[in-house]
């Protein structure tokens, strides 16, 4: 079914106003049978999913009516979920949306206290639990004064757990309502689909608001672009505190067809994963590309079911994708750009194994055109607009401008301007690229600021910066990216000028401090910062100090 067709469709529903769940409905009510999701060896039908989220979804309803959580005028109309790569987490999505809530994704493998942060920052007063997250979630409700509703959907018996939560409320598997008590109240288009917390160079992470119109428009351009079918396949590779996971599940469920999600185990073997799956849009950033290669997973031929190659996180190398369209040569590849502030992706280049090569810049494939319903400004440092050819600051508007930063005028103002000659918000990216000229797509050249991508998350270095200087009772802590790649770096090293830290002390701390990805692998001494002519440190000193060690 067209996207056209299927918004038809929804507009004559009169009980159901389109939100991101709505994609879901429509293919439950033509294709209940058919497979919605598959994970660790189970499969989910539509008419499965639909039953369990709406269980989870009265539940919620319920409770909020019974006052278990508060006042329902005071509660924000969000609800957390704390898991990954599980059904429970997938329905526990799906039941949040089914209850006209916002979801906010957490992440086991981040510390505790990051996590708990989220969670009271979010204002949530509920949270449905997975099975990967069990032996976290004591630890961080702990210190919780609100009373939480937390639902473990697929655990039957939780007296342990309520015993360790004497005060907050504890659900089961057999303690929630009945699906067939769920019917779908209006969902207002500009409310909240989904808020993510991003790196934040305060040291404290920024929660993006999503609204259900942003990611629908996305979703629009993706399903008439990659005519995606009931018969597809799509991958599953990021976390659900990763933006690019509403493509995966929600591009499937909009057309009726099937997102695979791999287990830790079977996202460590790409290869197998896709051959096994049967996988037919990939999509991951690409790092995982890159270790695929260097793992020498991608001989020609190796994935003829691929009709699409997607990338999408970080700036994708020439030679990769290359390498990927020689192992995928079924597929389309693609590279797509996009910070979580204008929704997943908005602009989107194609990749032609003729013209391709010659309109790479620095060995990195272009970003291309902008979304349908987006539009482009390439400004100088005053906003104004350069010349075509020209580097400058990307900013960008349109359908998939998101309504700024949760409870944070400050940060949101100082993202989205109105540039001079303009009566509309843009977002500024930070983004350094080249205006396009005649033909030629826009090229990404790099970052105005000291935000980089570390294995296709995006990390602000002052975030790292303000954790290790708290751990090292250091005045300045420097991090940068090292080594550097095309992509942005592998991984972060920091600089401390504290001659009697413990720096294998400090290294270790960092772990419990910040996620993997953004804990240094490095922490090193200096006598002295290098200062650049403005009296700054000079990161690139500091890069060429490491690159002599």
């Amino acid at each position: 079914m067209t996207s056209d067709h299927r918004k038809s469709a929804a507009s004559e529903d009169r009980r159901e106003l389109r939100s991101l769940r709505t994609g879901f409905l429509l293919s439950h009510d033509q294709s209940p049978n058919a497979v919605a999701v598959e994970v660790a060896g189970e499969s989910l039908s539509y008419a499965d999913l639909y039953q369990r989220a709406a269980a989870i979804a009265v539940t919620l309803e319920q409770q909020d009516a019974r006052g278990a959580n508060a006042n329902p005028d005071e509660r924000p109309a969000l609800t957390a979920v704390f898991g990954q790569r599980s059904t429970a987490v997938v329905t526990g999505i799906l039941g949040i949306l089914f209850r006209g809530d916002g979801y906010v994704p957490l992440n086991p493998t981040f510390p505790t206290d990051r996590t708990r942060s989220m969670l009271e920052r979010s204002g949530c007063r509920a949270i449905v639990v997975d099975e990967n997250a069990e032996k976290q979630i004591v630890e961080v409700v702990t210190g919780i004064e609100t009373p939480l509703l937390i639902i473990f959907p697929e655990r039957t018996d939780v007296s342990e757990l309520k015993a360790a939560l004497p005060n907050h409320q504890v659900l089961g598997t057999h303690d929630l309502e009945s699906a067939k008590e769920w019917t779908p109240a209006d969902v207002d288009p500009n409310g909240i689909a989904y808020l993510l917390f991003t790196s934040g160079s305060t040291g404290i992470p920024k929660g993006v608001m999503v609204a259900h119109r942003n990611v629908n428009a996305f979703l629009d351009a993706m399903a008439e672009r990659y005519a995606v079918t009931p018969n597809d396949r799509l991958s599953q590779t990021f976390e659900l505190t990763f933006d690019l996971s509403v493509f995966d599940l929600f591009l499937a469920w909009e057309c009726g067809a099937r997102v695979c999600i791999p287990t830790q185990a079977q996202k460590m073997l790409p290869a197998k994963y896709i051959q096994d799956s049967g996988i037919t849009i990939w999509f991951s950033v690409p790092s995982t590309a890159v270790m695929m290669s260097k793992l020498r997973m991608l001989k020609p031929g190796a994935y003829p079911s691929l009709r699409w190659s997607l990338f999408c996180g970080e700036a994708l190398p020439s030679e990769i994708v290359e390498r990927f369209v020689e192992a995928a040569p079924n597929s389309t590849a693609e590279n797509l750009y996009g910070p979580t502030e204008l929704t997943i992706a908005c602009t989107l280049y194609r990749w032609d194994t003729k013209r391709s090569p010659g309109e790479c810049e620095l060995g990195l494939v272009p970003i291309g055109d902008p979304y349908p319903g987006m539009e482009v400004l390439v400004v100088d440092e005053d906003l104004q607009p350069v010349a075509e050819g020209e580097t400058g600051e990307l900013l960008m508007t349109g359908l998939q401008l998101t309504p700024g930063y949760w409870r944070d005028a400050e940060r949101t103002d100082a993202a989205y301007t109105v540039p001079p000659g303009e009566d509309r918000l843009f977002y500024r990216t930070g983004d350094r690229v080249r205006r396009c000229q005649g033909k030629s797509p826009m090229v990404y050249l790099g970052r105005l600021d000291n935000q980089i991508k570390i294995q296709g998350y995006r990390v602000e270095l002052g975030e790292v910066e303000s954790a290790m200087r708290d751990i090292a009772a250091a005045e300045v802590a420097i991090a940068v990216g090292w080594p550097v790649t095309a992509a942005g770096a592998d991984s972060i090293v920091v600089f401390i000028s504290n001659a009697d830290a413990d720096l294998g002390e400090i290294q270790k701390l960092g772990k419990t401090r910040l996620p993997s990805y953004m804990a240094p692998r490095q922490v090193r001494h200096v006598d002295s910062f290098p200062l650049n002519s403005n009296g700054k440190v000079d990161r690139k000193a500091l890069l060429a100090l490491l690159s002599g060690y």
